[in-house]
């Protein structure tokens, strides 16, 4: 049983890293007091190091990138893509996106910005306190280590993908981090895959699968199968989706009707609900009941692109009609309110991904018909006749596609395929009111350039 004195001492960490997360704009430029959050005290003991990683995936559902609110990804970037239309008042923030007219002031894309870095220095607070803990074990500092390596390289990705160059931070100084420069993406992808295969050999396997919630090993390959794909790394983007691929008895694809439920095996990690009985952000943000939609709807041309039998498009899209107009809702997540037990959490890996990850690294490396084995599984799941692309062209073009209806409203997908596979201008040129070729990229924080000149000029387009 937790005496009094352990429950006071994880309840004064939380309020510190609270404090410390919510205090400042960004830690690039703002040089804070010194605080108990780099005392040794922390890492006394599991509970409190444990209790302090914690809190940062509950910052990285609640705030920031991966959030599932309307200022989270999967929300603006479909809106910045051809995924989501908005709809309500003019103030309505995804209007920006939809009409591809970001500023360099805008708020949300700052907001976005500071809270990236904000987790990364959380991160790497985390790691420098293990290091210099002489109270924990080696098995404790592994895991905690393993898994604050893993957040700094997710964040760092989704970073390089929505800005481009970019600084990869390492530390905690905050004189030296307002004074840094960005990095060229390829080596920020080094760094990236530098943290990852740290954090592989310091996780263990599955030790926490009942509800995959944290990083172990497994989570780590996941997104360094991506990593490798975006990289043009193809053999080692394949062996790592491999790696996953086999467990088959800890990951399977489940009936489309059980994939997005909490308890699925085809869930690799997932981002926790903050309350018990409490579901999504996702489906508040998504889901209407009567129309006109307050927030968004799905673009009338991706409804419209889902074969009559993929049962995607009849589960996972719901219509709603007033009478006159019809309008249609992503409806992967399906619980918008409180239940008795959560049933939904928001999932960032699912191993759908890795099946199309293989295929489209075995495409690459001209294994066309093991590329059409792995397209094959995630279109038989939906329900579809074996695909008909022979060519690599063809079969790229249909792994395109497939990763269009699978991953719809998922964490900004279609925008990073568009752009992996160059065809973002071509698609949204014809689509999107306002797209300009430069769009490719957001724009750089005009008060980030402004408070520190290393970091260089604006993308361009802004």
């Amino acid at each position: 049983m937790k005496t009094f004195y352990d429950i006071a001492k994880q309840m004064l960490w939380l309020a510190i890293l609270s404090f410390f997360i919510n205090s400042c704009d960004s830690f690039l430029e703002v040089d804070l007091p010194k605080s108990q959050l780099t005392t040794v005290t922390v890492f006394e003991d599991y509970a409190t190091a444990n209790a302090a990683l914690t809190s940062i995936y509950a910052k990285i559902r609640d705030k920031g990138l991966l959030t599932g609110n309307n200022i989270g990804l999967s929300n603006q970037l479909g809106n910045y893509t051809d995924e989501i239309i908005p709809y309500g008042t003019p103030s309505n923030p995804s209007l920006t996106f939809y009409n591809n007219s970001l500023l360099a002031e805008n708020p949300d894309v700052a907001q976005y910005w500071n809270d990236s870095y904000n987790q990364i220095y959380a991160a790497n607070s985390l790691i420098e306190g293990i290091e210099a803990s002489t109270k924990l074990s080696d098995q404790n500092k592994k895991q905690l280590k393993g898994e604050a390596l893993f957040i700094r390289a997710l964040v760092h990705f989704y970073l390089v993908n929505i800005f481009g160059d970019v600084p990869y931070i390492t530390i905690t100084d905050y004189k030296k981090n307002s004074k840094v420069s960005r990095m060229p993406s390829s080596e920020v992808y080094q760094n990236i895959i530098g943290d990852l295969q740290s954090a592989i050999t310091l996780l263990q396997k599955d030790y926490s699968a009942l509800e995959r919630i944290r990083a172990d090993k497994y989570v780590a390959r996941a997104l360094l199968a991506r990593v490798y794909l975006y990289n043009e790394s193809y053999p080692e983007a394949a062996n790592e989706a491999s790696a996953i691929l086999n467990q088959t008895n800890l990951f399977t694809l489940e009936n489309i009707n059980q994939v997005f439920l909490v308890n699925s095996k085809e869930t690799i990690w997932q981002l926790q609900s903050a309350e018990a009985g409490q579901n999504t952000q996702e489906a508040s943000t998504f889901i209407f009941l009567l129309g006109p939609p307050a927030l968004v709807a799905l673009n009338n041309d991706l409804v419209g692109s889902f074969s009559v039998t993929d049962l995607r498009g009849s589960n996972w899209i719901k219509a709603v009609g007033d009478g006159t107009a019809t309008w249609h809702h992503a409806y992967k997540y399906k619980e918008k309110n409180f239940t008795s037990i959560s049933k939904e959490y928001s999932i960032v890996f699912r191993l759908a991904e890795q099946y199309l990850i293989r295929a489209e690294a075995r495409a690459h490396q001209g294994d066309l018909i093991g590329a059409k084995e792995d397209l094959n599984q995630i279109r038989n799941r939906a329900g579809l006749d074996d695909t008909k692309a022979i060519t690599k062209e063809e079969i790229l073009d249909a792994i395109l596609n497939e990763r269009r209806w699978e991953f719809f409203t998922e964490l900004g997908h279609r925008f990073f395929d568009l752009k992996r596979f160059n065809q973002i201008n071509k698609v949204l040129s014809n689509s999107k009111p306002g797209w300009n070729t430069t769009d490719h990229l957001f724009p750089m924080p005009q008060s980030e350039l402004s408070s520190n000149p290393n970091l260089g000029a604006q993308n361009p387009g802004y």
